[in-house]
């Protein structure tokens, strides 16, 4: 799941995919979607160190969603930002 800019959309996504597709043609790319998605309100935090320390880091989210009157609804959804 990766945000992507207001100004993008379905002629710009496939695009980009015959792009791919020319230049690598990785097996996955017909999974690949462009959809919207509206969760409504929603919490986030940034998770900065190892994947094994993840798991503290969302039970953090999820008690402060708790304890700010909110409940937890579904599962979590993680977006990978690397430099």
């Amino acid at each position: 799941m990766i945000l992507q800019p207001g100004f993008g959309n379905g002629v710009l996504g496939d695009e980009a995919m015959e792009e791919v597709r020319k230049r690598k043609n990785p097996p996955a790319l017909p999974k690949v979607r462009f959809e919207r998605f509206d969760e409504g309100l929603a919490a986030q935090i940034m998770h900065s160190g190892p994947f094994a320390d993840e798991p503290l880091t969302i039970d953090r989210l999820d008690a402060y969603v708790l304890e700010s009157g909110y409940g937890l609804r579904g599962r979590h959804h993680e977006i990978y930002l690397t430099t």
